[in-house]
């Protein structure tokens, strides 16, 4: 065979060999291990139980000579200032008389709905307490002002010693507490009154009727 001939197979036989190459397959990579998420254990949610300290203005129940404002939406007829009736009734026309003692603001605005069924479609309703008559809470001690005090809505420690007068130069902060009245027995709640003047409001707590700010 001459060269020529040589030459002429190499030439066929090159591209039949990258070609060759090419087509060779990519090593694989071996997948990650995948991370099963760890589970949970299964069991019952545990919840706390209340707290003494604990309580908000929606807690509050209605009381007589409670003033409510009720508004419903859209429908100024029906929306205005209400107070409530020695007998704890409130009237709101067309409707007539609703019984607000001894309910909650929201449980009050839930039966006015009720009632306003009869007259239009899907009231929406809400109510507020603006004043509060019914309700007062005492404050003792090293303050300027003894004696009962009408509570406001969702009235607060802070609130209370100021409707007061504030305190007497001789009052020791480190030793106020509530007394309260929690499932029949009487608790005594100590207050933390200089971490709610800087503003923990944990520390100024909301209070309850019947409560009594003890300052010695």
């Amino acid at each position: 065979m001459n060269r020529t001939k040589i030459l002429f197979v190499l030439l066929l036989l090159t591209p039949v060999c990258l070609l060759a190459q090419n087509s060779q397959p990519a090593a694989s990579v071996p997948d990650a291990p995948k991370t099963l998420p760890s589970s949970a254990p299964v069991g019952p949610v545990a919840t706390s139980q209340p707290s003494p300290k604990e309580g908000t203005a929606d807690d509050y129940v209605i009381g007589p000579s409670d003033q409510l404002v009720v508004t419903v939406w859209k429908e100024a007829s029906f929306s205005g200032t209400y107070l409530v009736r020695p007998d704890g009734m409130i009237s709101i026309p067309l409707v007539g008389d609703i019984q607000a003692s001894g309910l909650t603001a929201t449980q009050l605005g839930n039966q006015i709905a009720i009632k306003l069924k009869k007259f239009m479609q899907d009231p929406n309703v809400t109510v507020l307490i603006s004043q509060i008559h019914s309700k007062v809470i005492y404050l003792l001690g090293e303050v300027m002002k003894k004696g009962p005090v009408e509570m406001t809505a969702g009235m607060t420690l802070l609130q209370a010693v100021s409707s007061a007068g504030g305190m007497t130069d001789f009052a020791n902060t480190k030793k106020m507490y509530i007394l309260r009245m929690v499932g029949g027995k009487q608790t005594s709640i100590p207050l933390h009154y200089k971490l709610a003047l800087k503003g923990d409001g944990a520390e100024n707590l909301t209070l309850q009727p019947g409560d009594t700010i003890v300052v010695p």
